[in-house]
């Protein structure tokens, strides 16, 4: 019975354990992420800046875990939002601003082009809500 309930009392602990580690970070209130520049509906060079910006929370590089704080995360021409309770991926859609950057040249195809920023925790997590910007089109020459 001893052995039991110790493997009982074992499993509890790490399936809490693994429960806490994909939370989701709670996102500040009234925190904010947006694109300063381009503007939405831009006409831009194929090799180009994006300006980012927050409200509300603080900007710390990934591995921080300071709390009210994230860091950026640019999606170009995403359908929809990386999934919760997941990392934000890196790949061609997603690209991350771990340094707490503010800004990045970025280089895309001719042609029109979404962007938008989400904010991710420590982890490259998404916060709960997620913390995200308007969805803007530029248009590359």
């Amino acid at each position: 019975m001893k052995s039991f309930v110790s493997r009982a009392a074992w499993t509890g602990l790490l399936l809490s354990a693994s429960m806490l580690a994909t939370a989701a970070t709670p996102a500040p209130k009234g925190a904010e992420v947006f694109i300063v520049s381009p503007e939405d509906g831009a006409t831009v060079p194929q090799t180009f800046i994006v300006k980012f910006a927050v409200k509300n929370i603080a900007l710390a590089p990934a591995g921080d875990v300071t709390k009210n704080t994230g860091h950026h995360h640019l999606l170009i021409d995403a359908d929809k939002l990386p999934a919760a309770g997941a990392p934000i991926p890196t790949d061609a859609n997603h690209m991350h601003f771990g340094k707490a950057q503010t800004q990045a040249e970025i280089k895309l195809a001719p042609g029109k082009h979404t962007l938008q920023l989400e904010l991710g925790d420590a982890g490259h997590m998404p916060f709960e809500p997620p913390i995200v910007s308007k969805k803007i089109t530029v248009n590359v020459k």
